[in-house]
């Protein structure tokens, strides 16, 4: 029996008694992965990214262990519920425009405390004061560093449109913009290198796209490596308390680790390991999150139907984004339907050998995602289910 086929004995016994469809986390597998996170962060802690994970009692299971520490979060209003909820460290990774959230976090102490803002524009502050409603508390700022790689003069960009930061100038600037404005203190930087951490380099059945993706991901960690250098040393100039420099994400916690200059590494899709993340070569994790979809259909020889199933996540479409099926081996999409919204036809020879209500178990593009489409989570533990828990969606949140 392979590893997968003894995989899907154990979750098909853990789940007798549910019924499809039913997403599960293989709690074995989730801390195999936290424990090689922590491995190759070198003693530099890991903020878990709430995005990744989206269910609370699995980010209480992360930051159980040690080389861990601190939530990095997507909205501000998430941020507030983590916070208020007891986690005392809740980075939010992108800039807000959340007035009602603002002035709440201005007007409580404890949420100030907790709670650290993202900004790369000096609109932000003017936005956050406008928002205050009377709110005084001092509001903790993040400052984003732009991260891509410029290449040809600038005529070649490589990396995720998002912070307008580049030059240690430019966030000295900023920073000084912070110190001079009342109501507000520089904590960190934060540096997401999606473009090395988020692209896989060994694509299968591509092997000269592979290569060039490595040699990509080589040129950017070194200028960024540099670059990032420089940065922390020019605003460290004007906020010498500078609590923290984040960087990072699954693909890259070693190399980034390796920086000097930056003193924690964020993380969390690696906790799960979607099927985004199977084309490594820095890494190999344990798939932990997976759904199931019940039969539902017998159209013919070699083939089934399940029930619904059609749960693409976000970025450029393309086959990458669609979960894919994953036990039992051999199955795959129909061309002419791929994952469908209510239900989804799948083919090859081991459909022969399912049944009306047996499961077949998919695993998403990305990690977190998942969670907005189901309730709760069974976890698995060996070949039994040993606790149920909420998803941020079955505690009544959809933040996005």
């Amino acid at each position: 029996m392979t590893v997968r086929a003894a995989d899907r004995a154990r979750y098909d016994r853990a789940t007798a008694d549910l019924d499809a469809p039913v997403a599960i986390v293989d709690l074995d597998a989730f801390d195999a992965n936290a424990t090689d996170l922590v491995h190759r962060a070198g003693g530099k802690p890991i903020r878990v990214a709430s995005k990744s994970v989206r269910c609370r009692a699995l980010l209480e299971r992360a930051l159980a262990r040690d080389g861990f520490a601190g939530i990095m979060s997507f909205t501000l209003a998430e941020s507030l519920w983590l916070a208020r909820s007891g986690f005392e460290d809740v980075l939010l990774a992108y800039p807000s425009a959340d007035r009602a959230a603002y002035a709440e976090l201005a007007g409580d102490p404890k949420l100030a405390a907790a709670v650290t803002v993202m900004i790369d524009d000096p609109a932000h502050l003017r936005f956050i004061d406008a928002a205050r409603d009377g709110g005084r508390e001092e509001v903790r700022v993040c400052l984003e560093l732009d991260t891509s790689l410029r290449l040809f003069g600038g005529r070649v960009r490589i990396g995720a449109l998002r912070s307008p930061l580049r030059s240690p100038a430019q966030l000295a600037d900023l920073a000084r913009s912070v110190a001079r404005t009342p109501g507000f203190r520089l904590v960190g930087i934060m540096a997401y290198e999606g473009h090395v951490a988020g692209v896989g380099d060994a694509v299968a059945g591509r092997p000269l796209r592979s290569r060039a993706i490595r040699l990509m991901q080589a040129t950017a960690r070194r200028e960024l490596a540099v670059r990032r250098a420089e940065v922390v040393r020019a605003v460290r100039a004007v906020a010498p308390d500078l609590e923290f420099v984040n960087g990072g994400g699954t693909g890259s916690v070693q190399h980034t680790a390796a920086e000097d200059a930056v003193t924690e590494i964020a993380a969390g899709s690696g906790l799960y390991v979607p099927r985004l993340f199977d084309n490594y070569t820095s890494f190999s994790g344990r798939p932990a999150a997976l759904f199931a979809q019940p039969v539902v259909r017998r159209p013919g020889v070699g083939v089934v139907t399940v029930l619904g199933g059609g749960y693409p996540a976000s970025g450029a479409a393309g086959a990458d984004r669609l979960p894919v099926p994953y036990l039992p081996e051999g199955l795959r999409y129909d061309p002419q339907e791929g994952a469908g919204e209510v239900q989804t036809p799948l083919i090859g020879s081991p459909a022969d050998d399912l049944l009306i209500g047996d499961k077949v178990w998919f695993r998403h593009a990305k990690a977190g995602e998942l969670c907005e489409r189901f309730d709760e989570l069974a976890l698995i533990e060996g070949d039994r289910v040993t606790a149920t828990v909420p998803t941020y969606r079955g505690e009544g949140h959809t933040f996005l």
